[in-house]
């Protein structure tokens, strides 16, 4: 490789170079450290880079270890930082290229402002980074780095031609901004897209844990007559809607890491793993309805088989802490407008509390974004508290016949009685009649508040969208007007009610210890959105990164009202890192959507900048709340929409949920 005779030259020195004949090509690799150092110059093996590589701060990809680089421009060195005791670029610098005839590094905010953004800088700062799915080795810029094509091409010359992987050097653009950049490199520099690494990836990380429990083969469209239970690991065809409570998950089709099912697997600590070929994966099916130990870490996984004795000795020892619900308030008995069902003499932790046994978490928290900003656009919306819920079952008898149905032994052992008896259940509720004067004062509201639209029913119970607990996916909504015939709201309502009797919900709340009659059904109820130009959903902070190192917005949006947590098989969205508080406001895509022309985006510029705005002002204002401390990771997780309104001439932002996201690998 050309990269072999300058490699050796610097190993060697100038004497020694003399007598090796140095600028021949070298057939072996020699190593220039013997153990970890804070720096080296050069890569001269495999052992070098291992000696100072580390998982990479943003972690999107499995398998990928990197090393951070800096070219002196001063001097004209390179260094490969030891990233695993420098895990920024500063640091580095700051201790090792300061004084003693350098110039003088300043403080963190003024080098980050000068060495990622000004012309005039000192420094290139880039990383290493090795994919171990596709194996290749690539230079990277961060994402929000303004360097020139110049600038990039001279740090990828020094790094290629000091490495010993030479011309297997690649440059990843890791923005738009930095693509568009790379349009002018020189034709000797390797290119390799985002789109290219992906392709090669074997397995995908969801999330990380461990479980003992026995492997069961499931396709996504029998997932509705499957009886699965907690102590199942299911390995899945496609990437389902929604999964009933399970000890760990393994897809054949990659997942959204905002999926309907991963935020049920973080919400349960569960493993959550994507993997490609998995329904005929060699080491799966040989263990196939075997009990076995599965672990997911941060950038590999693994599968062994056990005996039950071991199964049942892990789950005892391991089984989820029970987990309580606020008591039922039973006191509200009026249809509560969304501007009064927080108390505005408590500060808004107190009063979400206070909300919560009520009108449950997903209304309690809605109530809060109003107070936020007109930025946030929610639709203007009432709740229909528990009481309602607790009146429907007594006035017809459901409560008696819950009671007897959870002490009978057949429906508590038996997975396909518990299943029959709950739908059985179900219908029953959907046929009983609703209270006469709960009835009569819906159809009121609806008519006088929101005349002739269709509306929208929400789940929002007590043991929903809480601190730690998500609930995501357990329940319904249902949509319907305040008269008609073939869309009432009464068989709305009833719907929404019945589906604290799903069998996944119920086999969730066993899993966590919930009490079952302990659990109340609200309603949150606004305007629905038949017809919207995009919608998605949004973490309020870089899922990737959980150091803070590289902050940003992870958004999962799709054109019209093709959904993004429960898609469609063949689906794929816009899936992005909105840096907003960086310079330039870079966007990272990881993934993009297929029903949009190739080359285009779901939202616009504009959009994608309104809705940065809106998100911002959510994380700041829940922080607040959810996070006062500022440490560890926090972030709210946001559903919105873009949708066309009369009085304006573009689609405009609704802002329709905001709660606190249970926490990476909770």
């Amino acid at each position: 490789m050309p990269a072999r005779p300058r490699l050796l030259c610097a190993l060697l020195g100038a004497s020694a170079a003399v007598l090796s004949g140095c600028g021949d090509p070298a057939p072996e690799q020699v190593c220039a450290l013997t153990q970890a150092a804070d720096y080296s110059q050069t890569f001269g093996c495999q052992g070098d880079f291992d000696l100072l590589a580390a998982k990479p701060l943003n972690s999107a990809k499995a398998g990928a270890v990197s090393a951070k680089t800096v070219v002196d421009t001063f001097d004209g060195q390179l260094y490969f930082q030891n990233s695993n005791e420098y895990a920024i670029h500063w640091e580095f610098a700051f201790e090792h290229l300061s004084g003693q005839g350098k110039p003088i590094v300043p403080q963190l905010g003024d080098f980050n402002q000068t060495e990622y953004y000004s012309p005039g800088r000192r420094f290139y700062l880039g990383a290493l980074t090795y994919y171990g799915g596709p194996q290749k080795w690539t230079y990277e810029v961060s994402p929000y780095d303004t360097a020139n094509a110049d600038m990039i091409a001279a740090a990828y010359a020094k790094i290629r031609d000091n490495s010993f992987f030479g011309e297997d050097l690649y440059f990843h653009p890791t923005s738009e901004a930095v693509e568009l950049e790379a349009q002018d490199l020189p034709e000797w520099v390797k290119i390799i897209t985002t789109d290219e690494l992906y392709a090669d990836q074997e397995f995908q990380i969801l999330n990380t844990g461990e479980t003992y429990a026995k492997l069961v083969f499931v396709s996504a469209a029998q997932l509705d007559s499957a009886l699965l239970t907690f102590r199942d690991l299911v390995v899945l065809d496609n990437v389902p809607n929604d999964i009933t409570v399970v000890s760990g998950i393994i897809t054949q089709a990659f997942q959204t890491p905002l999926s309907h099912i991963n935020v049920l697997s973080q919400s349960r600590g569960t493993p959550n793993l994507g993997l490609k070929d998995a329904f005929t994966h060699e080491q799966l099916r040989p263990l196939e309805g075997k009990w076995v130990r599965f672990s997911v870490t941060a950038d590999d996984w693994s599968i062994e088989e056990v005996t039950a004795a071991e199964a049942d000795a892990w789950w005892e020892a391991n089984r989820p802490e029970a987990l309580g619900v606020p008591a039922k308030d039973l006191s509200v008995q009026a249809l509560t407008d969304i501007e009064d069902v927080l108390d505005p003499m408590l500060d808004d932790k107190a009063a979400i509390d206070q909300a919560i046994p009520a009108f449950g978490g997903k209304t309690s928290n809605y109530a809060v974004l109003p107070k936020i900003g007109s930025n946030l656009n929610p639709p203007k919306a009432f709740a229909v508290p528990i009481f309602f819920y607790d009146q429907f079952l007594v006035e017809n008898g459901f409560d008696l016949r819950i009671d007897q149905m959870l002490a009978d032994d057949s429906f508590r052992q038996d997975a396909q009685t518990r299943q029959t008896m709950l739908a059985a259940l179900r219908d029953d509720m959907l046929a009983a009649p609703l209270n006469a004067a709960f009835e009569a004062a819906m159809i009121a509201k609806l008519e006088a508040e929101y005349p002739g639209e269709r509306m929208r029913f929400r789940s929002s119970t007590n043991a929903e969208d809480l601190e730690g607990f998500t609930g995501a996916g357990l329940y319904t909504s249902k949509s319907g007007y305040a008269v008609s015939l073939e869309d009432p709201f009464q068989a709305a309502v009833k719907e929404v009610w019945a589906s604290v009797w799903y069998f996944r919900a119920f086999e969730e709340r066993e899993y966590r210890g919930i009490e079952h009659t302990a659990v109340g059904m609200s309603l949150l109820v606004h305007r629905s959105f038949p017809d919207e130009e995009a919608n998605g959903v949004a973490l309020t902070a870089n899922i990737f990164d959980q150091s803070g190192a590289e902050p940003g917005f992870y958004i999962n949006v799709q054109t019209g009202g093709t959904s993004v947590v429960k898609p469609e098989p063949g689906y794929t969205s816009d899936q992005l890192i909105y840096h907003f508080d960086f310079p330039g406001q870079p966007v990272v895509y990881i993934a993009h959507s297929n029903l949009v022309a190739p080359g285009e985006d779901v939202l616009t510029n504009a959009q994608l900048y309104e809705l940065g705005t809106a998100l911002d002002s959510i994380h700041s204002y829940f922080a607040g709340i959810y996070a006062p401390d500022e440490t560890g990771w926090y972030a709210m997780d946001v559903e919105f929409k873009f949708d066309d309104v009369d009085e304006y001439p573009e689609p405009i932002l609704w802002i329709k949920q905001a709660r606190p996201h249970p926490g990476l690998g909770k």
